[in-house]
């Protein structure tokens, strides 16, 4: 009977986390419009619902009802797989985020390598982005997911160096260690080099602009996802908006505390405390989106390899002279 209970409350969390996250993209894809809007002096949109907050209810039955088309040479198994892996991948990163201090509802699992799963879970949204590129058999397609898998692929070793030295500065790999190190001073400080690395890095995980080089329309027509319509679209354009939540989501869990409160104001309740910062990181990403153009794509590789990755190991090497001298 226990063991029924187990696999029920995990049925229900699960349910309730894919709910919440796709909530939560929809409601970062309606602000990240209103945003842009204001910043271009637009009004973004207003047609459906008070303020336009149905829009994105809108585009889901809008993607829902149109037509399901399969390229004729398009291997069919794959073709419908890739954006199920990519936005699963994108979604799987939450079952290991802490939003709350140790608890039954705090975190969907709390395993001893949680960043460790983490990465893991990252590094596997690659596959859904190329194989949706090879196999709707299209040139411009399958130049979009390669593109993207050495773009990410790139980033990914400046990303893991970064969390390196937080790990040093911790002592574990589990998200919980981390965030409850971060009680006194928060790694923003310590390790500003890594914040800035990580952060970067996890914009080019994400394609975010100025990265989002992989659908480049001037050069690409659409990228990966040019042959995809309908739902099978929408699954990868949603796996892109997670990617980006996921990078403020992970940013505030290793630089910025997390759940733990700042200024002394425990009494405002930890998960409160995630979603300012999660929402502060959110608008500096819609601010950059609004302010640089897009990356030459030679020079975006020359800035992962040349720079960032320099600037990581550099990091990684002080952290572990501090850590090996001062502890």
């Amino acid at each position: 009977m226990n063991m029924w209970m187990t696999v029920l409350l995990l049925v229900v969390k699960a349910l309730v986390l894919a709910v919440t996250v796709t909530l939560v993209v929809a409601i970062f894809l309606l602000f990240m419009r209103k945003f842009l809007g204001y910043f271009s002096y637009r009004v973004g949109p207003t047609k459906v619902g008070p303020w336009g907050v149905l829009q994105p209810i809108a585009d889901v039955v809008k993607m829902l009802f149109k037509e399901d088309i399969i390229p004729e040479k398009a291997d069919p198994i794959i073709y419908r797989l890739a954006p199920i892996i990519a936005f699963f991948c994108a979604l799987g990163v939450w079952v290991v985020i802490p939003w709350a201090p140790r608890g039954e509802w705090s975190a969907m699992a709390d395993p001893n390598a949680g960043v460790l799963v983490m990465l893991a879970i990252t590094s596997m949204s690659v596959y859904g982005v190329a194989l949706g590129g090879w196999a709707s058999q299209n040139k411009y397609g399958l130049l979009g997911s390669m593109r993207s898998t050495a773009q990410m692929i790139s980033y990914e070793l400046a990303m893991a160096m970064a969390l390196l030295g937080v790990i040093l500065m911790t002592g574990s790999v589990s998200m919980f260690d981390i965030v409850d190190a971060q009680r006194n001073v928060i790694n923003l400080f310590p390790q500003f080099l890594g914040f800035l690395v990580y952060f970067t890095a996890a914009l080019a995980e994400a394609g975010w602009t100025p990265f989002d080089l992989p659908e480049s329309d001037a050069e690409l027509v659409g990228g990966y996802h040019t042959d995809y319509g309908g739902m099978r679209f929408g699954l990868f354009f949603l796996s892109e908006l997670t990617h980006a939540v996921n990078a403020a989501v992970l940013t505030t869990t290793f630089f910025l505390g997390g759940y733990n409160p700042w200024f002394g104001l425990a009494m405002i309740p930890g998960f409160v405390w995630f979603l300012i910062k999660v929402c502060f990181l959110l608008f500096v990403l819609y601010w950059i989106k609004c302010t640089f153009p897009r990356f030459r794509y030679d020079r975006l590789m020359v800035f992962g390899w040349k720079v960032l990755l320099p600037v990581a190991a550099l990091n990684l090497v002080g952290t572990a002279i501090y850590v090996a001298l001062w502890g």
